[in-house]
């Protein structure tokens, strides 16, 4: 088992589409499958009733719908001497309620033997990314039963599994000692936390592998944070809290740190990369209507420049999650047509990355998380690599039209 592995926390999943009987049991408050091979192989042959937490995930991925329930996997035929007719049994519940024709279903069975029911509305990025997190090729009407694997849980698999309430608890404790000494028992501001983390990552090559580069810095930089903010808790919850009012308050800022920490470790850690491959920019500087794009390349001051082509001008936005917000960027730099955007989530639909073409916007994700995005997808998306060369590019045009 690798330290930091996705078979840390589940042991086998088994995922199928749902048919319209099974998203929607007729006369029936119920919903049953047979005990196919596939069930088999994730729950066993003994009778099992467990509390199982449901989650239905749909177009929206900020909300998910939650439920309590449970599960029973059993043999109708278990006194038959020589039959046996499994099936797996749940009542209905809220999560299920919204469940339709051709949604994915997963069935997990997590290491401590808790079980999880997920249900991904169909062609959503939901069920890009479940297929992706859990390594399955997209399942048919049949179930298909995997066992999880020792694949590495970084930044952008930990994201996912916040979502579906699966606590990652890897840190990296050799650096508590330094960071107490260093930042006095307290959270720096990010950019110095982020300075740290490439301090003390080991050896990267953000020239030759940006895209490796950035993801290793942001697990890594997300691993000590981990570590400090455990220990920050800990201390503060020994001395406890005076009323329920001051424990939420403190519990929500626990949250919101974890929230805006990660998208500016991002830009930090990005900015550091393309300051390494000698690219010229300015961070957050305004342009229209007080709009700030995230990175303008070559800065601000060409950009306010008259008679400088609006072609050899690129603004980056970036942000860990798309969701909605994407189109955000669209009202960003004016005098810029083509707009990139920069993203960690995977598998994002082909609705949304259709809409993104269709307005002029050219998505960017690290090269790890390619395989999450469908074969059409890939051949229009950048990697890091990608968007560096084609900044590069602009740069050099631009200097040669100086030197004339």
């Amino acid at each position: 088992m690798t330290k930091g592995s996705l078979s840390e926390y589940f042991e086998g999943v088994a995922a199928k589409y749902l048919s319209a009987v099974e998203a929607h049991p007729e006369s029936s408050n119920q919903h049953e499958f047979n005990g196919v091979t596939p069930l088999k192989n994730l729950f066993g042959t003994d009778r099992l009733t467990s509390k199982t937490d449901f989650i239905y995930l749909g177009d929206d991925a900020d909300t998910a719908e939650r439920s309590d329930g449970f599960l029973t996997w059993y043999d109708a035929r278990d006194r038959h001497p020589t039959r046996t007719e499994y099936r797996l049994y749940f009542p209905s519940n809220t999560v299920t309620a919204f469940a339709s024709e051709g949604d994915l279903i997963l069935f997990c069975k997590k290491i401590s033997g808790d079980l999880l029911v997920i249900v991904a509305k169909a062609d959503s990025t939901a069920e890009n990314q479940l297929l992706w997190l859990f390594d399955l090729s997209s399942p048919s009407k049949a179930t298909l039963f995997k066992e999880v694997e020792d694949s590495k849980v970084g930044f952008v698999e930990q994201t996912i599994l916040d979502h579906l309430g699966v606590e990652v608890v890897e840190t990296d404790d050799q650096y508590l000692e330094l960071m107490l000494k260093r930042y006095e028992g307290s959270f720096p501001r990010t950019r110095i936390f982020s300075a740290l983390a490439r301090e003390t990552c080991g050896e990267v090559d953000p020239v030759d592998a940006p895209d490796a580069t950035l993801i290793e810095w942001l697990d890594h930089e997300e691993r000590l944070f981990r570590c400090l903010e455990r220990h920050i808790v800990e201390q503060r919850l020994r001395k406890g809290f005076d009323d329920v009012e001051s424990f939420i308050s403190f519990s929500l800022s626990v949250h919101n740190r974890r929230k805006s920490r990660a998208g500016h470790s991002l830009e930090n850690h990005l900015g550091q990369v393309f300051v390494e491959n000698k690219l010229l920019f300015d961070r957050g500087s305004k342009t229209e209507n007080r709009s700030k794009p995230d990175f303008l390349f070559p800065g601000q001051q060409a950009y306010q420049t008259k008679d400088f082509p609006s072609t050899l001008l690129t603004m980056l936005g970036v942000k860990t999650s798309c969701k909605d917000r994407w189109r955000q960027v669209l009202a960003e730099a004016n005098k810029i047509p083509q707009k990139h955007l920069l993203t960690l989530e995977p598998g994002i639909s082909n609705n949304q990355t259709n809409e993104m073409q269709s307005q002029s916007l050219q998505l960017i994700v690290p090269d790890m998380i390619f395989s999450s995005y469908g074969k059409k997808q890939q051949e229009w998306l950048l990697n890091v690599q990608d968007f560096i060369s084609c900044v590069k590019e602009k740069q050099t045009a631009y200097f040669q039209q100086s030197a004339k």
